[in-house]
C-alpha cells in the first residue's frame, strides 16, 4: 500500500480504515503496530533499492555505458521518408472518412471555427485528440481537395 510510514501514520490518525485481502485482522493497537512495522520494513527496503539502483548507474557509467537516451540510433533518409509518407497516408484516410461530415457541415456553415464547432459538437475528436481549431478544419479541406486526397465530386462538395 505504501513504503512511507509516515503516509500510513497519517492515514491512520485520519481514522481511514484499513483492509488487506491478504492481512484481514488488522485491528486495535496490535494491528496498527504490524501495520506501522510492514511499512517500516518496506520504507527501508525501497531505500535500499534506490541505493542499490543508483550505485549500478553510476558503475555502469564508469564503464563507459550511455545511459538513457537513443543510444545512438539515427533513422536513415529512407526510414525519415517512409515515416512521412504512412503519417500523410494516415491523415488522407481520416480526411476522406470525414468528408462526408465536414461537407454536411460546411453547407450550413459560414466559416471555418463553425465547421469546427460542428465537428466537437458531433464528439469527432481532432488528430492529436483534442478540440478542433480553425487551422485544422483548413488542412482537413486541403487533403480533401487535393488531386492524391479524395474524388473530385467530394472535394468541390466541401471547397464549395
Amino acid at each position: 500500500m505504501t513504503r512511507s510510514v509516515s503516509f500510513l501514520s497519517r492515514l491512520l490518525d485520519a481514522g481511514v480504515d484499513v483492509r488487506f485481502a491478504d492481512l484481514p485482522r488488522v485491528e486495535g493497537a496490535t494491528g496498527r503496530f504490524l501495520l506501522q512495522q510492514m511499512a517500516a520494513v518496506a520504507e527501508l527496503e525501497a531505500g535500499m533499492i534506490s541505493a542499490r539502483t543508483k550505485a549500478a548507474l553510476q558503475a555502469a557509467k564508469r564503464r563507459g555505458v550511455k545511459l538513457g537516451g537513443d543510444h545512438g540510433a539515427r533513422p536513415t533518409a529512407r526510414q525519415r521518408a517512409r515515416a512521412i509518407a504512412v503519417r500523410q497516408e494516415q491523415a488522407r484516410n481520416r480526411a476522406l472518412d470525414l468528408a462526408p461530415t465536414v461537407a454536411e457541415l460546411a453547407s450550413g456553415a459560414v466559416s471555418l471555427r463553425a465547421i469546427a464547432a460542428g465537428l466537437d459538437e458531433r464528439g469527432i475528436p481532432a488528430a492529436r485528440g483534442g478540440l478542433w481549431s480553425a487551422n485544422q478544419v483548413a488542412r482537413l479541406l486541403e487533403i480533401i481537395a487535393s488531386p492524391f486526397g479524395g474524388s473530385a465530386a467530394a472535394s468541390a462538395a466541401v471547397v464549395a
